[in-house]
């Protein structure tokens, strides 16, 4: 009788600790995260601003209020985002390019660095003049502004095509080797348009 006293008792402890602790610790999925600007809750897109606008290639810049005033500080921060944004732009296409002519095949490492360099430099300046402000947000106590900007990423894959095919003609070597129907396929697939 002692051991049914004894098991029972067991039992019921173990199905207390395991239902007990059941209801107070539900593990949650999400992770629950705001943004903030010196101690003040501030838009996504400061924090983030690569995942704020879909379609598109996005960067923040940001200024100190001026005492030259609100247009002067707004300037500076554009042109603090399209300095970023151009780095992110000619990053890109140079790794997209480089895995492009990695996998064409086209041409000496030599080749491709020289192509990658080439169509990035051109497509961030025509990248930079369809880019535009997305977004703005001044911050209530220091007057610092925060401006989003972006490009569409579309039309910067178009203008990266155009740049490849121009560069590759500029050789005529290259150009018989691109024209390949594999090259013009994965060129696609590097760069995605509509």
């Amino acid at each position: 009788m002692k051991n049914f006293v004894g098991s029972l008792a067991l039992a019921a402890i173990l199905t207390a600790t395991f239902t007990g602790c059941g209801d107070d610790a539900k593990p949650s999925d999400e992770v629950v995260f705001h943004c903030e600007q010196d101690g003040v809750r501030a838009p996504q897109w400061t924090c983030m601003p690569d995942s704020s606008v879909e379609g598109a290639i996005t960067d923040l810049g940001s200024a100190p209020y001026s005492k030259l005033g609100a247009g002067f500080t707004r300037r500076e921060a554009l042109a603090n985002a399209r300095s970023s944004l151009a780095q992110q732009v000619e990053s890109l296409v140079k790794d997209k390019v480089e895995t492009f002519t990695r996998s064409t095949g086209v041409g000496t490492r030599e080749v491709a660095d020289k192509v990658s360099t080439q169509v990035s430099k051109q497509t961030a300046k025509v990248s930079l003049k369809g880019s535009k402000q997305i977004n703005f947000w001044q911050h209530p106590q220091t007057k610092t502004m925060f401006v989003l900007v972006g490009i569409n990423e579309n039309a910067m894959n178009e203008e990266v095509k155009n740049n490849v095919k121009s560069s590759y003609k500029n050789d005529e070597a290259l150009w018989q080797q691109f024209q390949a129907k594999n090259a013009l396929e994965s060129l696609d697939k590097e760069f995605p348009t509509d």
